[in-house]
């Protein structure tokens, strides 16, 4: 059992009191888990009646009723059989049981009490309910049990706990302003993205309005990468299964993946053959047949494209970049808008080095990832060195080579003089890896950009360059993407901007407002300069009122917008009303707005932080 932190003590204990309160209120609910996440807490409950906003307020009330009672949680250590005695006298077998199962032989099996409830639970817990006082039930929603979509759907409710009621209410005040943002309400409102059922859940569609600002991204990294001495290449979105049989990812990882595609003559022979599922999954995993996979990382495609050539000792270091879409298959439960997807787009780049190399190459990706983030306005972040668990089987390749590519990770974070923490077991199967956790400006932290040092994959597919001593000698693999994913990437933005995106990235840039239909052939003049010099802009050519126009451009988050009436044209210039750039307020001849607005892109200047608040 992993020794919890007062924070999720407290948490885990307010999940107790919850299911105390809804068998007080429900006493039919069976109970299936509760444990304290990051933000809170949930209990997932099977229950014919289902939850409702109404019933989240009288459960609320009846745990303030628990807290007020001051019940003691006390441990109950108990043998196997008198767990199961115990569990059916609570009347709590349908999923208490398996979760009893669960528990390896030899290992201690616990209840906790707290008043008149009793849970099967490995803890821990704070003294007294007495201690949960600042708690929020949150919302409901729907979990299949132990995450498997052919189990039952239970009844999950969230809710949040906090030592101090000022903590609650800053959190509370965190989630407000977080619904303000919320990508999937503005990637709708601003046209950015669609997810079609049709097409299928996790599956992203970019719209034009989300093209332009995902095309802007790749632009700019793209424009790096050339500096850097990076190639790029592109790659197919599906490859053979022994290609990722020997890259690890299959079937180590095949629950994560969609499931093979096999050829239509082999599915005809095995299906003649009476081959069952299970025989079908035996025959792939052993390689007994063959099949296509939806690639799950772009990496063994870099491979292949480095072993596709001889390299020399002088060649190197050769860096591959891409902007490479790949597949994962993720529960229906854990997707959340372009966050948490099926299909995304990594900026991915995988550069094969010499040993002696390795140090500069790692502070060179660190110093993209870091430049993105700086540019964007992500300058709060932390650093996540993550590393293999000896004692796990999850891992491949030699614990020496293990070692160096820590060691190696450890000396160069240490350059980047940030806070950072050592993760035992996080490593990625094939090598120790450096997360970023981004800062958001309202405070919630996002895991974006990674570096990856790798002695593994060069081994297993025998990658090698001829030294300096005419000698075959292995490469060292890094994989970086500052990015990480475009899709989860850009949802962050749009959170991040509240959608007021800076100059360069704003879908549309400048809206022209024409004060009546008398003025629309000038706006069509200024419309064709700012074009001319590649801005992105439109004409509200509606008839209404002006302040009605300037609405409409607020909401629709448009940087800047350029008031034309009567005066305006007689004096040769535009009204600029900007949303990002105050400075710019104000008449001024559009030459040389269009000779700020370029400055400003070129810069990648970002947008006032107060105008962001105001309107999320």
């Amino acid at each position: 059992m992993k020794d919890m932190s007062p924070l999720e003590e407290l948490r885990h204990s307010a999940a107790h009191v919850l299911a105390t309160a809804v068998l007080r209120l429900f006493p039919d609910a069976k109970l299936d888990i509760g444990p304290p996440t990051d933000s809170g807490f949930y209990y997932d409950f099977d229950l014919e009646h289902k939850f409702t906003t109404e019933d989240l307020e009288a459960i609320e009330a009846a745990m303030k009723q628990v807290s007020k009672e001051n019940q003691k949680f006390e441990r109950v250590e108990v043998e196997r059989e008198e767990a199961k005695n115990m569990i059916a006298e609570i009347g709590q077998e349908e999923y208490k049981l398996g979760r009893l199962a669960d528990i390896p032989e030899g290992d201690a099996i616990s209840f906790y009490r707290n008043g008149e409830f009793l849970d099967l639970c490995a803890g821990s817990h704070v003294g007294y309910t007495k201690k949960i006082k600042a708690f929020k039930l949150l919302s409901i929603a729907g979990a299949y049990h132990r995450g498997d979509e052919n189990n039952k759907q239970l009844q999950r409710i969230y809710g949040t706990a906090f030592p101090t009621k000022d903590e609650l209410n800053e959190y509370l005040e965190q989630l407000e302003e977080a619904k303000k943002r919320d990508h999937r309400n503005l990637g709708r409102e601003l046209g950015l993205f669609h997810i079609d059922e049709m097409i299928g859940q996790g599956l992203v569609l970019w719209k034009p309005n989300g093209t332009i600002v995902r095309q802007e991204l790749e632009k700019f990294i793209s424009e790096e990468l050339t500096k850097q001495g990076y190639s790029q290449v592109c790659t197919p979105h599906v490859g053979k299964l022994d290609l990722f049989r020997t890259s690890g990812h299959f079937p180590y990882y095949q629950d994560s993946q969609y499931p093979p595609i096999i050829r239509r003559d082999c599915l005809e022979e095995l299906a003649s053959e009476g081959c069952t599922c299970a025989e079908l999954s035996n025959k792939l995993e052993e390689g007994e047949i063959d099949g296509y996979l939806l690639k799950p990382m772009n990496c063994p495609m870099h491979i292949r494209i480095y072993k596709s050539e001889q390299h020399s000792y002088r060649d190197l270091p050769i860096r591959l970049a891409e902007f490479g879409t790949v597949y994962r298959w993720e529960q229906s439960g854990e997707l959340s808008g372009m966050t948490r997807v099926r299909g995304f787009t990594q900026d991915d780049a995988h550069l094969f080095i010499r040993e002696d190399q390795l140090q500069d190459e790692i502070q060179g990706c660190l110093g993209l990832v870091k430049l993105v983030f700086s540019m964007l306005g992500m300058d709060d972040y932390r650093v996540r060195v993550s590393l293999r668990d000896p004692e796990s089987d999850k891992y491949v390749g030699e614990g020496a080579a293990w070692d160096k590519a820590e060691e190696a990770l450890r000396q160069a974070v240490k350059a980047l003089d940030v806070d950072y923490v050592e993760e035992i077991g996080e490593a990625a199967f094939y090598g120790p890896k450096i997360d970023f956790v981004v800062k958001d400006v309202i405070g919630r932290e996002w895991q974006l950009g990674t570096v990856q040092v790798d002695y593994n994959l060069p081994e297993r597919f025998d990658l090698s360059y001829v030294g300096s001593d005419n000698q075959d000698h292995r490469p060292v693999m890094i994989h970086r993407a500052p990015f990480g994913s475009m899709e989860r990437f850009v949802g962050v933005l749009i959170e991040h901007f509240a959608g007021n995106f800076p100059t360069w990235l704003a879908p549309e840039q400048v809206r022209i407002l024409p004060m009546n239909d008398d003025l629309l052939s000038h706006a069509d003049e200024i419309l064709e300069k700012l074009k001319a010099a590649n801005l992105r802009g439109s004409i509200d050519r509606h008839s209404g009122k002006l302040g009605a126009k300037i609405r409409k451009a607020e909401t629709d988050k448009i940087p800047h917008m350029l008031v034309l009436g009567q005066r305006e044209i007689e004096e040769g210039k535009v009204s600029v009303r900007s949303r990002v750039s105050p400075d710019l307020d104000g008449p001024m001849p559009i030459d040389e707005l269009i000779s700020k607005l370029l400055e400003d892109i070129k810069n990648k200047a970002l947008p006032e932080q107060r105008f962001a608040a105001e309107d999320a």
